[in-house]
């Protein structure tokens, strides 16, 4: 009889907890409505009284899903328009209109991430951590990113006017740069003495950088390299499956990467297995590696794969997912954060190095002779590493 009793009492209590939800949902529902309206009363306001009588609708509309989406405080989600949204998917294929720079926002700035080698931004001067005050006479202030991108993209031969404040100086600088049409070289592979290759990776964008990466492990084996240095500074990121597949060409097996969502799950990307490189490795970052690059090195660091060499990465990891709405404009909405294989969130720190090298300040470094060997430039941090890979091939 006792029993029969705990049994009906257990499942009042279940009762009256699913009911509560039930309430708690419809409440919740019910509060949304009613601001809803708010906004509802709002734009009959506006369309019924505002002295300008003509106003663009769609203006209103994109505007009001802006403003929804700045108040969750993450510049990584987004509205594009839907030109902005064609030229995103026009970057991806690796060849557009523009100067040449990979920019985010980090701490309510627009700034560079880093200017790709040989583009116009490159040879203007454009350096990682400019702060981007305007863009043609436009102020950047709560401006989303691909607004930023669409404002810089434009006809090849045109120029664009960007008003730049570098580090701690007083007065910003303006700079006018011609476009030009960009085609993203992904990969750059040079062998360097006593048997090291070096690949450079200046982007995960470009949708064949895993065959480019492929191409250059495998000249750089039939050229009898016994150590490989891995160049991700200055790589603002880009497609996490391009960062899954080239890190399965150096983890056996294992996680690549995790990903959690807003409810705690968890989802694990694990490595294919396919591996083309087994000896010693470092991998060069600094501020400007971001994204996709901090996943390849942190997966790398975690594996002990290889030997992380430089400065902190920037800190962004975070799972976008591009939704596409019925004009063909698009929402960039976070859906989730980034993990290592060993579960350190990317997204404040960035990765740390293995090795702490800074480089000298821009004074001290315009005055070095920095020399360049067998066509790479060397640095502090990439000479640390070939120290490194040296002595590992050593032993």
């Amino acid at each position: 009889m006792k029993n029969k009793k705990w049994i009906v009492g257990g499942l009042i209590l279940i009762i009256l907890f699913s009911l509560g939800m039930i309430v708690g949902k419809v409440k919740a529902q019910g509060e949304l409505e009613r601001k809803l309206e708010i906004y509802l009363q709002v734009l009959s306001l506006v369309k019924n009284n505002y002295v300008e009588k003509n106003l663009d609708d769609k203006k209103l509309v994109y505007g009001s899903i802006k403003g929804l989406l700045t108040a969750l405080d993450d510049p990584y989600t987004r509205f594009m328009e839907p030109t902005s949204y064609k030229e995103m998917r026009i970057r991806l294929r690796g060849k557009y209109s523009g100067i040449g720079i990979y920019i985010g926002i980090k701490d309510n700035q627009l700034q560079v991430i880093s200017p790709i080698p040989g583009t116009p931004a490159f040879k203007a001067g454009l350096k990682a951590k400019d702060k981007i005050l305007k863009i043609e006479d436009q102020a950047t202030k709560d401006m989303g990113l691909e607004e930023a991108v669409s404002l810089i993209r434009g006809e090849q031969g045109t120029k664009v006017k960007l008003l730049v404040l570098r580090g701690s100086a007083k007065e910003p600088k303006e700079y006018s740069i011609k476009r030009e049409n960009i085609s993203i070289k992904s990969t750059e592979f040079y062998m360097l003495p006593d048997k090291i290759a070096y690949i450079k990776l200046t982007t995960f964008e470009k949708q064949n950088a895993p065959q480019e990466i492929e191409k250059a492990i495998m000249d750089a084996r039939k050229k009898g390299a016994q150590g490989l240095i891995l160049d991700l500074r200055g790589n603002g990121g880009g497609l996490l499956d391009n960062a899954i597949d080239i890190g399965s060409m150096f983890i056996r097996s294992g996680i690549i990467v995790q990903t959690v969502d807003r409810e705690g799950q968890k989802e694990v990307k694990y490595s294919s297995g396919r591996i083309l490189w087994w000896q010693p490795m470092a991998v060069l970052i600094n501020e400007a590696s971001a994204s996709a690059s901090e996943i390849l090195a942190g997966a790398l660091k975690d594996h002990k794969i290889a030997t992380i060499v430089g400065t902190h990465s920037f800190g962004k990891a975070s799972v976008q997912s591009v939704r596409v709405l019925a004009d063909n404009s698009a929402v960039l909405l976070t859906i989730a954060k980034y993990l290592t294989p060993n579960g350190t969130d990317i997204s404040k720190k960035g990765i740390q190095p293995d090795v702490l090298v800074e480089l000298p300040t821009k004074e001290a470094e315009a005055e070095m002779e920095v020399p360049v060997v067998e066509g790479v430039q060397h640095d502090a941090q990439l000479d640390r590493a070939i120290e490194l890979i040296r002595s590992q091939i050593k032993t």
